[in-house]
């Protein structure tokens, strides 16, 4: 998906949270903001850093979804974690 929304545009800079590229859902067109699947999110925690569902959703919630990076912060959208 990320491929595709910088071949989509090309003159924009996007900020990713590392690690998540496979979580990237969409674009939020009025900000340029990278939209974020919460649930695939916390699904490559539990599949890639051998976490539990709940050790993955609070780690989540911490380190991912709370830390704000500038007006770019990506946008996490919550799919029924």
């Amino acid at each position: 998906m990320i491929d595709k929304i910088i071949e989509t545009y090309p003159e924009e800079t996007f900020l990713k949270a590392d690690g998540f590229d496979d979580a990237i859902i969409g674009v939020d067109e009025s900000s340029m903001r990278l939209i974020y699947s919460e649930s695939k999110c916390v699904d490559i925690l539990q599949n890639e850093h051998d976490m539990t569902s709940l050790e993955a959703i609070e780690y989540f919630e911490y380190n991912v979804k709370g830390a704000y990076v500038g007006e770019k912060t990506p946008i996490w959208c919550a799919d029924m974690i």
